[in-house]
């Protein structure tokens, strides 16, 4: 027995540490990777950002179709934000940079999540 263990030594090299390792080319990345969501975000603040230089070159009329825009956006980010069910408070406080108790106090459905609305 020992002899065909130094046989297979000797064919197959020496022991290895750890003989079953993991290949990592062929194993998930633990962050998950967003095809568009970056580009998207990136556009979206190009085009806006070439709107207000349109509204300040003169487009006085624009003015009140912006403030609009920005209405939708907070209303967006809200829905975005409050359909997050499987995301804690904290971690997305995280990536914007605030305290966990500002992004509920902003975000927050008090009703949803059982606490009563303030008067």
């Amino acid at each position: 027995m020992q002899r065909l263990r130094d046989r297979a030594r000797t064919l197959i090299g020496p022991a290895r540490e750890h003989p079953f390792t993991v290949n990592r080319s062929l194993t998930l990345n633990a962050r998950r990777r967003v095809v568009e969501n970056d580009e998207y975000a990136a556009f979206l603040q190009r085009v806006i950002r070439a709107y207000s230089r349109r509204i300040a070159a003169g487009d006085i009329e624009a003015v009140t179709d912006m403030a609009a825009l920005a209405d939708e956006v907070a209303q967006a980010t809200q829905a975005a934000i409050t359909n997050l069910r499987a995301v804690s408070w904290a971690d997305i406080a995280a990536r914007l940079h605030i305290t966990r108790q500002a992004a509920q106090q902003r975000w927050g459905n008090r009703t949803a999540r059982g606490s009563e609305p303030r008067a």
